[in-house]
């Protein structure tokens, strides 16, 4: 225990970058964080192990700035990921690879209803039990973080647009807490989930308005690393 103590110390310890304070944990943390969306955009299910290890390490980042939302979330995100790692490998109908389709009318509902039922069940939670001086902030974009990264285990398109209202607002409440690389880190993410959203709509042979089957691969334009 001592050993991970002085770890964290070290790995915690200021360190300025361009201009910017930031922490080797949360550069680190960044760096995955990056590999893992890009690798989502590609389809590729090794992006949930990427994923499971930048939760690990951010959620270290949020415990140091009280962000205990978002900490809990990444714990969250280690258990989804395993679900999302094998409904990616084996999640159709004949236990095969998962294709990228889209929700019709009632599950679009039943998300925006999730979204809405989290966010007062955590805000409600951070604002009762933690000392966090943004409830209301954290426990919104914490649910919707949820239903995000649900949508994204079954490849569902509508996570993309879920991530690109989250990480919008990401942006502004990490400026709020002075991490500084990772409301950078969110500002690429906005980017990165508009052309997840668009690659998406590719594979799915959707248009860019979202029109089409939306559950159905077309021939070679799925994107796939091994």
């Amino acid at each position: 225990m001592h050993e991970l103590s002085v770890l964290l110390g070290y790995l915690n310890l200021p360190l300025h970058l361009a201009g910017f304070a930031t922490t080797p944990l949360e550069l680190v943390s960044f760096i995955l964080a990056v590999a893992t969306v890009w690798l989502n955009i590609r389809q590729s299910h090794w992006a949930w192990l990427f994923a499971i290890i930048s939760s690990a390490t951010y959620g270290l980042v949020f415990y140091g700035s009280r962000l205990y939302g978002d900490m809990g979330l990444q714990l969250v995100f280690i258990s989804v990921s395993f679900y999302g790692w094998y409904q990616w490998l084996h999640g159709n109908d004949r236990h095969e690879r998962l294709a990228v389709s889209a929700l019709d009318a009632r599950g679009r509902w039943i998300a925006v209803a999730a979204w809405l039922a989290g966010f007062v069940l955590l805000a409600w939670f951070l604002k009762t039990y933690t000392d966090t001086d943004v409830p209301r902030s954290d426990g919104f974009l914490t649910a919707g973080s949820l239903v995000g990264q649900l949508l994204l285990s079954r490849k569902k398109i509508e996570n993309w647009h879920v991530w690109i209202v989250v990480d919008v607002l990401y942006v502004g409440l990490y400026l709020h807490k002075h991490l500084m690389l990772t409301a950078i880190l969110y500002a690429v993410f906005v980017g990165m989930a508009v052309v997840g959203l668009r690659t998406w709509q590719q594979s799915a042979g959707m248009g860019a308005g979202g029109g089409g089957s939306g559950g159905e691969e077309t021939g070679g334009r799925r994107l796939v690393l091994e």
